[in-house]
């Protein structure tokens, strides 16, 4: 009989990478940007703008890497039916701060659409059947059916993270052969056999974009015991490069009124369905950023790449507060048009209140080892 891997000797927790902080902070701040609509941070200074993938993507790949090696580690400590319950207590804790934060947000948008003068602002998000229809709109958010604007992603984190215990049992068991099974949930999607059923034809499809989710847990499970989840190759370096230029070039002939048109770029790169232009792009990336980026370096401890480091060790709560201040922002320049200074004001506002509370929660959290020492 095959060894599992619950009967292989424990393994060693890995040493924290400061390029997961980094990274997860610096996506944070950039789905603010995209959240906040009307920006010039938003149109040219987060990566989305200048590619075919944006912030969604990397960080369901950076999730994935890191819960696939969590699981992993537990899975060999003590045992696969201890690591699954650990996950699905995570996912469990996430599903309540989704709910949390579905009420609070939707408070915010039913009041902004009776007190502001933002007309449709509730039609827009898709926020109407919370408004006409609470009783059907709360078990649908309870049941992961009812995701609109700005709270679909959440779903997406939870359904995969309640199916990786199963996904990573595979893995065990069938090696790389077990992401043929989200890959072809993911093609079915793209092939218009199946989709996801909700109650909104907005927002992301969990069918799909668990695909990005499980390549990551494969990755962040490769890494734990092998060391390294990929190599350097030259050939996948300049493959990535070229992806990434291909996604530059469709940007900029965007911009001059040329490149693919509107439904075949949708149907290749669309952020419903996570096309395979979208999908390639942001693996092109995240590749990069492995084989080229060091793993430590001198200026990942300047006070800048330290404060995007704190957002990353609290990218949950970071996010959630990142969307009353994204919306915040979008209804403040919808209001008062035309005023140039208005726009980086708001921006550079948002993201000092982000750094500050990624601190201060940095802070808290070092107070009790502080005390102890």
């Amino acid at each position: 009989m095959a060894q599992t891997e619950t009967a292989a000797p424990p393994l060693p927790r890995p040493p924290r990478d400061p390029r997961l902080d980094i990274l997860r902070g610096w996506l944070q701040i950039s789905i603010f940007g995209a959240h906040a609509v009307g920006t010039w941070f938003g149109a040219y200074g987060i990566h989305a703008a200048w590619g075919l993938s944006d912030s969604s993507e990397q960080f369901l790949f950076l999730s994935g890497l890191v819960l696939g090696s969590v699981h992993t580690l537990k899975a060999r400590r003590d045992g696969a039916g201890a690591a699954g319950r650990d996950m699905w207590r995570r996912a469990a804790r996430l599903w309540r701060f989704h709910m949390v934060l579905f009420a609070v947000f939707g408070a915010m948008i039913l009041w902004a659409g009776m007190a502001m003068p933002l007309e449709g602002e509730v039609d827009r998000l898709g926020w109407r059947m919370l408004a006409d229809r609470p009783w059907w709109a709360l078990p649908g958010a309870a049941l992961l059916l009812y995701m609109p604007n700005y709270l679909d992603i959440l779903p997406v984190f939870i359904l995969s993270m309640a199916a990786l215990p199963g996904f990573l049992w595979l893995v065990d068991r069938l090696g790389a052969a077990a992401l043929l099974v989200p890959g072809l949930l993911w093609a079915g999607v793209q092939a218009g056999l199946w989709s996801y059923w909700s109650w909104l034809p907005t927002g992301l499809d969990p069918l799909a974009w668990q695909f990005v989710f499980m390549i990551g847990a494969f990755c962040g499970r490769a890494a734990l015991l092998h060391g390294a989840a990929v190599r350097r190759r030259g050939w996948a370096v300049l493959a990535s490069v070229a992806i990434l230029l291909l996604g530059l070039a469709q940007r900029v002939a965007e911009g001059f009124g040329a490149g693919l048109d509107v439904e075949t770029i949708w149907t290749l790169a669309g952020k419903t369905h996570l096309g395979p232009l979208a999908l390639l792009h942001g693996l092109a990336l995240a590749y990069l950023v492995a084989v080229l980026v060091p793993r430590e370096a001198p200026w990942m401890h300047h006070p800048a790449a330290a404060a995007l480091a704190a957002v990353g060790r609290h990218s949950l709560h970071v996010f959630g507060l990142g969307l009353f201040l994204s919306w915040s922002v979008t209804a403040l320049l919808r209001l008062h048009p035309g005023l140039p200074w208005l726009d980086p004001a708001l921006t550079l506002a948002g993201v000092a209140i982000l750094v500050g509370y990624a601190l201060a929660m940095d802070r808290r959290r070092l107070r009790p080892a502080m005390a102890a020492r």
